[in-house]
């Protein structure tokens, strides 16, 4: 039937020769617009919400491509400067992590936005907020957790594919020619060698004692917890503030009366969004973007069945998947 109702809908359009505008096919090319939640003040708290794993890569759907999670995120930063009336940022985070680079892009932004507007950051951890998710939360002036929060993960994965003893099962090689010993590096039809093994290793502790020096610029950690946080573990709600990870335990209200305490302004300041389509009823618990009107067999993103992009991330993978 649905299929039914597209034909016709687009056989009509095709028909009248006539070319209305429709959002079939989403591709986040809508502009942002302003979506008041609640609150009457002139003084704004804007509200991001950063869902999913981090990545730049555009989100591709079966008809159109929709803007990466990075770009959505730096989209709003950019606009929340040009407004004089926000005042405090509350980052609604519900993610296991993402590539390195993508999470470190966000952190960078995050801090030169608030260098630039002076504006509070309130960071509000919704299931998981776990590796990248947790590093694009450091530039917050308070960690608020959900009770029921996963987090921390502090630390580095490296992901690729090994198919080399499958190829020796069906009898099929691969031969490379290259130009240095190194060259073919985490090659998936081949084991790595031992050097190969220590040059991954050491990659991976680079980027780990970065994430960890972060952590310990940004929040007042105890070394015994440091030892314990280094091991990569995950944390409850609870175990996170007692790590010294998290600062408190509360609710997305709780986190939005936080900013306005931080920043000096009335409980009744606007809580404000961008959104790309407005939604009736809208609430702070929307972490949609844009609204997708068409059937879900029309736009389909089908990246979280697949594993992530081989190379180096801070996520918690179990998440992920």
């Amino acid at each position: 039937m649905k299929k039914i109702f597209l034909f016709l809908l687009l056989a009509t359009a095709m028909i009248c020769g006539c070319q209305p505008r429709m959002s079939l096919f989403p591709d986040g090319t809508d502009p942002l617009i302003e979506k008041t939640i609640q609150g009457e003040a002139s003084d704004k708290v804007l509200v991001i919400s950063i869902d999913g794993t981090i990545s730049d890569q555009p989100k591709k759907g079966l008809f159109a491509a929709r803007p990466s999670l990075v770009q959505e995120v730096s989209a709003r930063l950019k606009l929340a400067e040009k407004d004089q009336d926000i005042k405090a940022l509350v980052l609604k985070i519900n993610s296991p992590g993402g590539s390195v680079t993508a999470s470190d892009i966000l952190y960078n932004e995050l801090m030169m936005f608030k260098k630039k507007t002076g504006a509070k950051i309130v960071v509000s951890m919704m299931d998981v907020a776990a590796s990248g998710g947790y590093y694009v939360s450091l530039p917050a002036d308070e960690i608020m957790a959900h009770p029921t929060t996963l987090t921390g993960s502090i630390g580095v994965i490296f992901i690729r594919p090994k198919i080399d003893g499958l190829m020796d099962k069906i009898g099929v090689s691969i031969e490379v020619s290259k130009s240095g010993r190194n060259k073919d590096m985490g090659f998936p039809f081949k084991p790595d060698t031992p050097e190969q093994k220590a040059i991954i290793d050491s990659i991976i502790t680079n980027y780990a004692n970065r994430f960890k020096t972060l952590v310990q610029k940004h929040r007042t950690i105890t070394k015994a917890n440091m030892d314990q946080i280094s091991t990569a573990q995950i944390f409850s709600a609870d175990g996170a503030v007692k790590a010294g990870l998290v600062d408190s335990i509360g609710y997305i209200p709780d986190a939005v009366a936080k900013a306005c305490e931080l920043a000096g302004i009335s409980n009744d300041s606007k809580v404000i969004t961008y959104k790309r389509k407005t939604y009736p009823n809208d609430t702070l618990y929307n972490s949609a973007s844009s609204q997708v009107s068409a059937p879900a067999l029309i736009n389909i993103d089908a990246g979280y069945l697949m594993p992530p992009k081989a190379g180096f991330h801070f996520l918690w993978y179990p998440a992920a998947q």
